[in-house]
């Protein structure tokens, strides 16, 4: 538990705010009330510590409020006089390879959800959903380990960096980050694995770790594929007492595999995501066909139609995919271009439903760019890999803070929440701002350019040098 010292520096950097700075208030409330033992999490309990980890992890978490981008410039920070000490004392504690911080992650995440449940009495009548995606994080190091190219989808080019798997609940109303998984792709040329040279590679920081470690396991992660990882998070989050309706994921991930697992779990959840619009078969009555094939005999018979509220045409059919019934909507802006395919193991759902629920998926990017651009999401600059995964735990961990925050405040955006909080969501939850993206800005400006809906918001959400300058996100002001 959070107390004693612990209580009693949450108290100090009270101190920098005025009473007047409510959301603050709020969130340094929030994070005193949390519960946790260094002893169940791997963190060092030595007697001869001079700052305990309690006392570090809280000034991490706060680190984003007060303009404080990592442990080297914590010395020049107002914080500075609560816990005199330098860099190193947090380095050592993020470099750990015995702290389980998944683990961790997922103790104080379930504590900040409970929070919103039991203090919120108007249910919002969304599906509980997981969402499954990835992003790059890119770095600008060649000597941090387990660095290598990556493809970025965003930028169609290579870069250094790591791809992160994420995980992340939407409760109805809030997006929260469950857990994720950092990942290396080793590319096609046999001679530069992972995009680099033989030198490059070994000039990469390595360490050795005890083979049970937590921090051996997530090494382990990296070499395992995404749709593995993300099967195997998804596993863990139902283990740990997560209940969801439905998981959403783009076609990246909408496979067999992932489609197989959700069907044979005891609990009643469902996956709804694109599919590829490619040469798998379908059985439809008794008739193999692709989904292209499959869109236009729907056309032929009549059986597409116009939603008037969405503005998209569509068809759907309830098909047989390699023994499993799934259902199928075909959907396009217009009546030119190709088709959308949307899969779903819901066999109940009609397409204005799917695509209400499927336009969750996009707070998964919002939640992406927001930390990226607030919370040093992949910024990490220590070149040891636990510190990496300890890093990218706390933003999230951050970013949950903030949703919690922002459920009980009156902020529309993370930025002026953000904001907010150095200096000290209208009541429109993420998902309705999403759907209101969707409906006003695809369905309109997808239909007159003739544009793909799915490429276009992706563009919208992403990081883009050339959007950026409409947000109109202020640089913060130092709190401190």
């Amino acid at each position: 538990m959070l107390q004693h010292k612990d209580t009693t520096t949450v108290s100090e950097i009270k101190g920098f705010f005025t009473s007047s700075e409510k959301v603050v208030s709020v969130i340094l409330d929030i994070l005193s009330s949390l519960k946790f033992s260094d002893k169940n999490f791997g963190f060092s309990t030595a007697c001869n510590l001079q700052f305990r980890s309690r006392v570090k992890l809280i000034l991490l978490l706060v680190f984003p409020f007060f303009q404080v981008k990592d442990p080297w410039s914590y010395a020049s920070s107002g914080l500075y006089k609560i816990l005199s000490c330098g860099k190193d004392v947090f380095y050592r504690l993020l470099s750990d390879s015995n702290i389980d911080w998944r683990r961790f992650g997922y103790s104080i995440t379930k504590q900040l959800i409970k929070k919103t449940v039991n203090e919120d009495d108007e249910p919002s009548g969304n599906p509980r959903c997981l969402i499954i995606d990835d992003t790059d994080l890119p770095k600008t190091g060649k000597r941090v380990e387990h660095v290598g190219k990556v493809f970025s989808h965003v930028t169609r080019q290579s870069l250094l960096g790591f791809k992160a798997l994420f995980l992340g609940y939407f409760d109805g109303k809030s997006f929260f980050s469950l857990d994720f998984s950092l990942h290396g792709e080793k590319g096609k040329n046999k001679k530069k694995p992972h995009g680099l040279t033989k030198r490059e590679l070994d000039q990469r920081y390595s360490k050795k770790r005890d083979k049970s470690s937590s921090g051996q396991r997530r090494v382990d992660e990296y070499f395992t594929s995404k749709i593995d990882s993300a099967i195997s998070m998804i596993a863990n989050a139902i283990s740990r007492g997560i209940r969801f309706d439905y998981v959403l994921c783009d076609s990246w991930f909408t496979c067999f595999e992932l489609i197989k697992f959700i069907t044979r779990r005891r609990i009643e959840c469902h996956l709804l995501g694109m599919a590829r619009n490619g040469n798998a078969k379908y059985l439809l009555n008794g008739k193999e066909l692709t989904a292209k094939e499959m869109a236009r005999l729907l056309a032929r018979k009549g059986k597409q139609k116009r939603s008037k509220l969405l503005g998209y045409y569509h068809s759907s059919a309830i098909v047989t995919y390699k023994g499993v019934e799934v259902k199928l909507f075909f959907v396009k802006p217009s009546k030119r271009g190709a088709y959308n395919v949307l899969l779903t193991t819901d066999a109940t759902l009609d397409f204005e439903r799917a695509y209400r629920i499927y336009a969750h998926r996009w707070s998964i990017e919002v939640y992406f760019r927001e930390s990226k651009q607030y919370l040093q999401l992949g910024k990490c600059q220590s070149r040891d890999f636990d510190a990496q995964v300890a890093a990218t735990t706390l933003c999230m961990l951050q970013y949950n803070l903030l949703a919690v925050a922002r459920r009980f405040s009156a902020y529309q955006t993370s930025g002026e929440l953000f904001r907010a909080v150095e200096k000290e969501t209208l009541q429109l939850t993420v998902s309705e701002r999403i759907w209101q993206i969707i409906i006003e800005l695809v369905v309109e400006i997808a239909d007159i350019l003739s544009l793909d809906p799915e490429e276009l918001i992706l563009e919208i959400v992403s990081e883009n040098q050339r959007l950026a300058k409409f947000i109109n996100l202020k640089p913060p002001r130092q709190a401190g």
